[in-house]
C-alpha cells in the first residue's frame, strides 16, 4: 500500500458506504437480536462483533487483492432472523450462526461458489445489480416529496459537483445535506453519548429443528441475496478477484465471532457499489483505499456500539436515502448499459432486471435470486428454440 494511493474521495466513499449500511438496516439487526431475547448489552455486543468482523475482512481483503472488497452483515438474513428466532434461546441462536458459518466456510473452501458464479453471464449479473439498486434511485425522488428543500439542494449539488469537482461529488452532497439539516434545526445531537460496547460471550446450544428451520434458510438467503450480488459488483467494476477466498474469509470471521453476536458477515452489494465506482477514484487500481477506509469506519462504529444508533437517529431519513441514491447513480447507469449491450442476452437481462426490481420473494428468498433464475430460464429456452429452428 502506497501513501499516494490515499485520496479524500476514496475515504469519503468508504464513510458513505458504512453510513448507508448502518443507517439503512441497523434497526433490523436490533429486531433480530430482540427476537432472540437479547438485552441492550447483548445488542451492543452484536454490533461490536459485526463491526470487528467487517473491519478485519474489509481491510485485509482490500489490501491483499488491491480491490474495494466491501463486506457487510446480511440485511435479508437479519430480517429472516427477526421473524424466525422467536421461541429460541440466545444459545440456540448462536448455534444457528455457527452452523451457517461452518457451511459457508465449506462452500468457500470447496470452490463450489466460484464455479456457480462463472456460469452467470455478465449481462444477467449486471441486470440483477441494477434491479437491486433501482430502489435506491427511486428513493431520491420519493424523499424529495417529503423534504423538497433538503433533497432538492442535494440533487443540485450533485449535478454541479459532477461537472466541477467529479472526484468529490459525494463529499459535496454530504456537506450540503449536513449544513442544511444543521441550519434547519433538524440535527439534534443531545441524545448522542459516547459509550463503548462490551463483548458478551454466549455459549452455543444446537437444536436440530433450529439448524434446519433457521440455519439453512439463513445460508441460502445470504448466498443468494448478498454474496452473488457482491460478486456481481466486483465483476461489473472490472475486478477479477478470486471468489472462493472472499467467501471463505467472511465465513471464517462469522464462525469466530458468532458467540459474540456475529450472525452473518458476507460480501456487500449496495455499499460495495459506492466504493467501486468512479466517484471513489477515477483510477480503479486505487479504489481499494475505499475498502480499507470502510473497514476503519466499521471498527469505530462497532466499538461505539449503542452510540451509533443514537447518532443515525439524528439524521433525517430522507437525507440518508438521498445520499445513498445519489452515490449510486453512476453505478446504476453503468449496469443498465452493460445489461442491454449484448443483443443475445438483452431480453433475458431485462426480465432479470424487472423480477429483481419488483422485490417479490418466494419461500423467504429475495427477488435478486429469482431474477437470476428467471433470466437463466429465459436464456435456456431461447437457446433451445434456436437449435430447434436451426434443425
Amino acid at each position: 500500500m502506497r501513501l499516494n494511493d490515499w485520496s479524500l474521495s476514496a475515504v469519503v466513499a468508504g464513510f458513505v458506504a458504512v453510513l448507508v449500511g448502518f443507517a439503512s438496516s441497523v434497526a433490523i439487526v436490533f429486531q433480530a437480536a430482540a427476537a432472540a431475547g437479547a438485552d441492550n448489552a447483548v445488542m451492543a455486543s452484536w454490533l461490536l462483533a459485526l463491526g470487528i468482523g467487517m473491519a478485519l475482512t474489509c481491510i485485509g481483503l482490500s489490501w491483499y487483492y488491491k480491490a474495494p472488497v466491501i463486506t457487510a452483515w446480511s440485511t435479508p438474513g437479519a430480517a429472516l432472523l427477526a421473524t424466525s428466532l422467536q421461541g429460541l434461546t440466545l444459545a440456540e441462536a448462536t448455534g444457528v450462526f455457527i452452523f451457517t458459518a461452518g457451511l459457508g466456510l465449506l462452500i468457500g473452501l470447496s470452490g463450489m461458489f466460484e464455479r456457480l458464479t462463472r456460469l452467470i453471464p455478465l449481462p444477467l449479473a449486471s441486470a440483477m445489480l441494477a434491479g437491486i439498486l433501482l430502489q435506491f434511485g427511486f428513493a431520491i425522488f420519493s424523499s424529495l416529496q417529503q423534504q423538497m428543500l433538503l433533497v432538492g439542494a442535494m440533487c443540485l449539488t450533485y449535478l454541479l459537483a459532477k461537472a466541477l469537482l467529479p472526484r468529490y461529488v459525494i463529499l459535496a452532497v454530504l456537506v450540503c445535506g449536513l449544513l442544511l439539516v444543521w441550519l434547519g434545526g433538524e440535527l439534534d445531537l443531545s441524545a448522542v453519548k459516547l459509550t463503548l460496547a462490551t463483548p458478551v460471550w454466549v455459549m452455543p446450544a444446537f437444536s436440530l429443528s433450529a439448524l434446519l428451520g433457521v440455519g439453512l434458510p439463513l445460508l441460502l438467503v445470504t448466498m443468494a441475496s448478498q454474496n452473488i450480488p457482491g460478486v456481481a459488483v466486483l465483476r461489473a467494476s472490472g475486478y477479477q478477484t478470486p471468489v472462493s477466498p472472499l467467501i471463505s474469509s467472511t465465513a471464517l470471521s462469522t464462525l469466530l465471532l458468532a458467540p459474540l453476536g456475529a450472525f452473518s458477515i458476507n460480501l456487500a452489494a449496495i455499499t460495495a457499489a459506492i466504493c467501486s465506482g468512479n466517484e471513489a477514484h477515477p483510477d480503479s487500481s486505487k479504489r481499494y483505499i475505499a475498502g480499507i477506509a470502510a473497514g476503519i469506519f466499521y471498527l469505530l462504529f462497532g466499538l461505539a456500539g449503542a452510540t451509533v444508533v443514537a447518532l443515525f437517529a439524528a439524521f433525517p431519513t430522507e437525507m440518508v436515502a438521498a445520499l445513498a441514491g445519489l452515490a449510486l447513480l453512476g453505478t446504476i447507469a453503468a449496469n443498465l448499459q452493460s445489461c442491454t449491450a449484448d443483443a443475445e442476452y438483452r431480453e433475458a437481462a431485462v426480465i432479470t432486471l424487472l423480477v429483481t426490481a419488483s422485490g417479490a420473494s418466494l419461500f423467504g428468498i429475495a427477488s435478486a435470486f429469482w431474477g437470476l433464475v428467471a433470466g437463466a430460464v429465459t436464456v435456456l429456452i431461447q437457446r433451445l428454440t434456436r437449435r430447434t429452428d436451426g434443425g
